[in-house]
């Protein structure tokens, strides 16, 4: 209803008010009813938010989307629903820049398929718990090296280094 009072609103000037009431339906009194109403709290809070994201969006010139506006809202101190950022936006037409494609910057060798595989070890997440010599056994998908019988934890963890004084560091053969 409130599009066909709009419409009116915007032709008020072009037809006479009776005559686009009676085309679309309405009654009069129900157009000056709802043209006399004031702003709705909804709308009024609307608009000071659509300030607040059209403001951060070009300060961020055009690359942050709904989440981040939200994000940033939520950090200024101002409640916003990351929907109801998001619906503001489409109203507003502000769409972020997308990610651009990744380059390849790196072209792998032409006999690489010819080359063969001296090490004959594939650390992929399918293969995790395979010996990889020593008696040490990988777990990828955990980060690091087990010793079967070592405690509960990995022997080696990335970033870390050698746990437990490195103990188990040269070990040799199980």
């Amino acid at each position: 209803m409130t599009r066909i009072y709009e419409f009116i609103h915007s032709e008020e000037g072009n037809f006479p008010i009776a005559w686009m009431c009676q085309w679309a339906k309405v009654s009069k009194s129900g157009y000056y009813n709802w043209r006399s109403r004031p702003e709705s709290a909804t709308a009024i809070r609307r608009r000071e938010l659509a300030g607040h994201i059209k403001k951060i969006f070009e300060e961020s010139d055009g690359t942050y989307g709904y989440r981040r506006i939200a994000a940033t809202l939520d950090w200024q101190g101002i409640p916003a629903d990351a929907d109801t950022v998001r619906s503001i936006m489409r109203e507003l037409g502000l769409k972020a820049a997308r990610p651009r494609p990744k380059v390849r910057t790196t072209v792998p060798a032409q006999d690489l398929d010819e080359r063969p595989d001296l090490v004959q070890r594939d650390s992929r997440r399918g293969c995790s718990g395979r010996e990889v010599g020593w008696g040490y056994y990988l777990y990828s998908y955990l980060g690091g090296v087990r010793v079967p019988g070592h405690r509960a934890g990995l022997l080696y963890e990335k970033g870390r280094g050698v746990r437990d004084g490195g103990s188990y560091a040269h070990r040799s053969g199980v």
